[in-house]
C-alpha cells in the first residue's frame, strides 16, 4: 500500500512543523549560519548577563534544531526510499553534532565559576528557567573535565561508540539467517517470522525456528563477543576518565538515581523468583508439554482472543480504558486523533515498529504500523501515553525543563497499558477471554520486569568482570548468561544450549545500564495505575506532579512526588504482589 492510498485522517500532519521542504531548507540555512555564534560567549560566562544570553541562545538553537530534526526524521521514516529525506536527516544530524561540539565548553566554564556565585544565580528569578541546569552542573562538577578534555571526549565519542553502529549492521544486515523448511514450504527466516512462529504453531516448528535464529548468532559469536566486549571497555573507560568508581555509578549519576534503586530492584526480583518459577510450572502444565523449552515462552497458554479491530474501533477502546484519567485527558485523546498527530498504517518504504516524538512548540507525533491485532491496540495505548506525557510537559515547562529523563520515560506509556488491560479484564465476555488477558498481564511482568532485570544483572556482572581484568570471551559471556537464565526461569524450564547466546542479540546492551529502566518503569506504572483506580482524586496528583513535571528536577524525585519511592522496597512489593495475585486468579480460571 502506498501513502496516497491512505485516508488523510490516518496520516500525520508534518506540515504543522514546516509547511514545505523549502521552508525546512530556509530554517536549516538559518541555523547553519548562526549556530557558531555560541562561541561568542566563550570566556565571558562569569558575567551574569552573558551567561543568561548564552542560555537563551542555546534555547533558540535547540528549538530550531529539534523541529528540523523531527521533520527530517519523520519524513525519512514514512518512506526511507526517498533520497531527499535521507539526505536531510544526514545534514541535520551533522549540524546538531557541530553545535554540540561548539557549545561543549559551556558546562566546563560554568563549573569553573565560584560555587557561591552559582548558588546565588540559582536563586535569581532571571535564571528561573535554568536553575535546574545550574544545580546539575554543581552536582556533577567534580566529573566535568577541562574544556580541552571535554572536547577530546566529545570528538572521540564517534569512534569509541562505533561498536553500536557495527552491531546494528551485523545484526540487521549481515546476520546469515537461514532458509528453513516449514511444513511443505521453504522460508527465509526474518525477525518478523521468528516472532510469529514463537507465538504460534507446534513445538517442533518453534524448535526449528529457534535453533535457526540462534545458529545464525552462533556462527558469528566471536565477532559479537568482540563488539560487546569493546562496548563494555568503552563504558569503563568513560567512567574512569570522569572519576567514577564504576560504569554503573556513572550511569546512575547521569540521571541522579540512587544506587539503592538498582540494588532494590534486583533484590525484589530475586525474592519474587519463586512466583516466577510457579508461573513457569503453570505454563508447562497448561501447554501439556513433556518439556518446557525457552522457545515455548511466547506462545499463549490460553486460546487466543478473536481481536481484529479496525483502527478507529481500537482508538475508541483505548479511550474507554483511559476514562479514569478524566475528561481533560479524553479531550486530548480526541485532539491527537482529529489534529492528525498519528501516522497509522504500514506503507511501502515505511519504517517498522512504533514510537512517539515530542516536538516542542508544535505537538507530539506518533508513528504506528497498525495491523488490527491485540498487541497493536496496546501499542496504540502505550504510544498515546508517551505523547500525552510530552504534551503536558511542553505545555507546562519552559524549553530548558520540558524534556523528561529516560528513567521516567516508560512510566506514562505503561500506566496507559495497565489501565487498558484492567478495563478489558473487567469487561471480559467469558472465562476464556479473561484468562487470556490475565496471561497477557503475566507475560508483561515476565518480559518487562523479570527479563529486563536479568539483563540488568548481566550488564552489572560483565562490567565488573572487565574492570577486574577478566576477559569477556565467548565462554565467559555465554556461561554467565546461561547461569542467570536458569536462575530466573527455574527448574520447570529446560534451558536450551542456544539460549546462552541470547546476550549477542540484545541491542540495548550497547546503551549500558538502560534496560533496568523498563523494569522500574513497569513497577512505577503498576503502583500509579492502582492508585488511579482506587483513589480517583489521585489523578490530579498524577497529572500535576508527574505528567506536567517534564525534567524540572531529578526524575527519581518526580516519581517520589507520586508516592513511588524506588529506593525503598514498598513499591516493588506492590508490583510483585500484583504479579502473584494475577497468577492466582489465572490458576482459578484454568
Amino acid at each position: 500500500m502506498t501513502r496516497d492510498q491512505i485516508d488523510e485522517k490516518h496520516r500525520w500532519a508534518l506540515e504543522h512543523i514546516f509547511k514545505t521542504d523549502e521552508v525546512w531548507e530556509t530554517e536549516f540555512n538559518c541555523v547553519k549560519s548562526e549556530y557558531k555564534k555560541i562561541g561568542d560567549f566563550k570566556g565571558k560566562l562569569d558575567s551574569k548577563s552573558m551567561l543568561l544570553e548564552a542560555f537563551k541562545f542555546c534555547d533558540k538553537m535547540g528549538k530550531m534544531i529539534i523541529k528540523l530534526y523531527a521533520y527530517a526524521h519523520m519524513k525519512k521514516d514514512q518512506d526511507s526510499s526517498v533520497d531527499t529525506y535521507v539526505s536531510m536527516m544526514d545534514r541535520i544530524t551533522s549540524l546538531y553534532a557541530g553545535f554540540s561540539a561548539e557549545s561543549s565548553y559551556i558546562n566546563s566554564e560554568i563549573a569553573s565559576l565560584d560555587e557561591n556565585y552559582l548558588n546565588n544565580l540559582i536563586k535569581d528569578s532571571d535564571f528561573s528557567d535554568y536553575d535546574y541546569d545550574l544545580k546539575e552542573i554543581l552536582r556533577t562538577k567534580k566529573h566535568i573535565l577541562s574544556e580541552k578534555e571535554e572536547k577530546i571526549l566529545s570528538q572521540a565519542s564517534v569512534a569509541l561508540r562505533g561498536t553500536s553502529n557495527t552491531f546494528g549492521m551485523l545484526n540487521n544486515v549481515d546476520l546469515p539467517l537461514p532458509v528453513l523448511k516449514i511444513g511443505d514450504e521453504k522460508e527465509k527466516l526474518t525477525f518478523g517470522k521468528y516472532s510469529y512462529y514463537m507465538t504460534t504453531g507446534d513445538q517442533p516448528t518453534r524448535k526449528l525456528v529457534f535453533e535457526g535464529l540462534y545458529g545464525a548468532y552462533k556462527s558469528l559469536i566471536n565477532t559479537f563477543a568482540s563488539l560487546y566486549g569493546g562496548s563494555v571497555k568503552t563504558d569503563n573507560f568513560y567512567a574512569t576518565a570522569r572519576g567514577f568508581n564504576s560504569a554503573l555509578e556513572q550511569a546512575l549519576h547521569g540521571e541522579d538515581i540512587p544506587k539503592d534503586v538498582y540494588n532494590n530492584l534486583l533484590k525484589a526480583v530475586k525474592k519474587a523468583l519463586p512466583v516466577m518459577h510457579d508461573y513457569m510450572a503453570l505454563r508447562k502444565k497448561v501447554l501439556g508439554v513433556q518439556n518446557l523449552w525457552m522457545y515455548d515462552m511466547l506462545v499463549p497458554i490460553v486460546e487466543g482472543m478473536n481481536v481484529e479491530l479496525e483502527y478507529d474501533d481500537a482508538y475508541e477502546l483505548c479511550k474507554k480504558g483511559l476514562i479514569p484519567l478524566g475528561k481533560e485527558y479524553q479531550d486530548l485523546l480526541n485532539m491527537a486523533r482529529d489534529d492528525r498527530w498519528i501516522d497509522v498504517h504500514e506503507t511501502k518504504g515505511k519504517r517498522g515498529g512504533a514510537y512517539a516524538f515530542g516536538v516542542y512548540g508544535v505537538h507530539p507525533y506518533i508513528m504506528l504500523n497498525y495491523s488490527k491485532t491485540l498487541n497493536d491496540v496496546f501499542t496504540l495505548s502505550h504510544e498515546l501515553g508517551h505523547a500525552m506525557h510530552s504534551y503536558y510537559s511542553a505545555q507546562t515547562q519552559p524549553f530548558a525543563k520540558e524534556n523528561y529523563k529516560i528513567f521516567v520515560a516508560e512510566v506514562a506509556s505503561t500506566v496507559n497499558e495497565v489501565l487498558l488491560l484492567k478495563h478489558m479484564i473487567k469487561g471480559a465476555k467469558n472465562k476464556s477471554e479473561k484468562a487470556y488477558l490475565l496471561n497477557y498481564y503475566l507475560d508483561m511482568f515476565r518480559a518487562t520486569l523479570f527479563r529486563q532485570s536479568m539483563f540488568a544483572e548481566f550488564e552489572m556482572m560483565t562490567h565488573d568482570m572487565d574492570k577486574a581484568g577478566e576477559p569477556l570471551t565467548v565462554g565467559n559471556l555465554s556461561d554467565t548468561y546461561l547461569k542467570l537464565n536458569k536462575k530466573y526461569y527455574g527448574t520447570a524450564v529446560r534451558h536450551n544450549d542456544e539460549i546462552k547466546y541470547e546476550w549477542a542479540r540484545i541491542p540495548h546492551f550497547y546503551t549500558s545500564f538502560y534496560v533496568y529502566k523498563y523494569a522500574t518503569g513497569l513497577t512505577a506504572a503498576v503502583n500509579i495505575a492502582k492508585r488511579i483506580l482506587e483513589e480517583p482524586e489521585f489523578v490530579d496528583v498524577y497529572k500535576d506532579k508527574f505528567l506536567k513535571a517534564g525534567g524540572h528536577k531529578p526524575a527519581y524525585e518526580i516519581l517520589k512526588d507520586t508516592g513511588v519511592d524506588l529506593a525503598k522496597t514498598d513499591s516493588y512489593e506492590v508490583a510483585m504482589n500484583e504479579f502473584e495475585n494475577t497468577l492466582e486468579e489465572l490458576k482459578k480460571l484454568l
